[in-house]
């Protein structure tokens, strides 16, 4: 049965983290059809994906039909209702999820033929993800990310920004200063203290965002201390941009993610969310992480932001001088 259906629809970084799972799954089936259901946006990744023979658009018409296949293996890697009944809607002959204890919804676990035998939450998420397919036989342990960023769109983002100033001899770092919970968006006052603490070196800083609510925060850091403002870009004109860059300094989203995926190093600013389970995996990379007695909430709201509160400025311009002097 060399017919496979992936399941993640969302979120962005999460797409990320399951393309080593099907770059196994290709390089174990080479000739399979491996198609992906995914929500709208995570499509943009998945067009950047080399060896995907259908991506299925979950709401759209005529995606139920498309997923359907009696003679396919299913993979839910979301974990949630809504994915095993995706699974279950395709009607494979084999569903396959996570023990009950490793779902986020283990209700999900109905909706399935075949279950992982319980697995530790302790490593990366990556690494989850690939044990999900010793029931299939394939047993991977390595990370690969098949993501090809074509060159038009390489040579149009680096066209877009070099209106906003010449960085000869610069390095291009960028600064994503927001993110779709408030719990991982790091202080306004602070990512102003380090690009003031910064200034001096030979970098072009430029300021990433992704929504209205995030051009404004990265608005005012730019007033504040003239670092560049990214133009509005679509999900593919980012991660071309990555490629172009020396440094991601971000708080746990889908560009970290993306960075990652592309090699780039990253530091990463982390507060109620698990670095060993989402963050970096590259001993290069550096992390801000400081634990306290509530930390791995995963909460998207607190009154309190004790835990980012103490990744000092001071700290994330050193980590900052450091991973450049590495990467000279």
């Amino acid at each position: 049965m060399e017919n496979f259906l992936i399941i993640r629809t969302s979120s962005l970084g999460d797409v990320i983290h399951t393309l080593p799972a099907f770059a196994a799954l290709r390089k174990k089936h080479p000739q399979a059809r491996i198609a992906w259901a995914v929500e709208q946006k995570g499509k943009e990744i998945l067009d950047l994906v080399p060896g995907l023979d259908d991506i299925i658009i979950v709401g759209t018409p005529g995606w139920r039909k498309r997923i359907r296949n009696k003679n396919q293996v299913a993979l839910d890697f979301q974990g949630l209702i809504k994915s095993g009944f995706i699974a279950f809607l395709s009607r494979s002959g084999k569903r396959l999820g996570y023990h009950r204890k490793n779902l986020k919804e283990p209700l999900a676990s109905v909706f399935y033929t075949d279950r992982l035998e319980e697995v530790s939450e302790a490593g990366h998420v990556i690494g989850k993800n690939l044990k999900l397919l010793t029931l299939v036989g394939v047993n991977e342990e390595k990370y690969e990310f098949p993501l090809a960023v074509p060159n038009d769109i390489r040579n149009a983002v680096k066209e877009k920004i070099g209106r906003l100033g010449d960085r000869s001899g610069r390095k291009l770092v960028l600064f994503n200063v927001g993110a779709a919970w408030p719990t991982k968006r790091w202080f306004s006052e602070n990512w102003i203290s380090v690009l003031k603490d910064l200034a001096s070196e030979p970098i072009f800083p430029l300021l990433l965002w992704g929504s209205p609510e995030e051009e404004a925060i990265a608005r005012r850091i730019h007033q504040e201390t003239g670092a560049h403002l990214a133009p509005f870009l679509s999900i593919k004109e980012i991660m071309a941009l990555l490629k172009d860059a020396s440094l991601l300094v971000s708080g746990d989203t889908f560009a970290m993610q993306a960075a990652c995926a592309l090699d780039v190093p990253v530091v990463g600013i982390f507060g109620p969310t698990n670095p060993k389970r989402n963050g970096p995996f590259l001993s290069r990379d550096k992390i801000a992480y400081h634990e306290i007695g509530c930390s791995l909430c995963y909460k998207r709201l607190c009154d309190s932001l004790e835990c980012l509160k103490l990744a000092k400025p001071e700290e994330i311009a050193l980590l900052i001088r450091q991973s450049l002097k590495e990467h000279a």
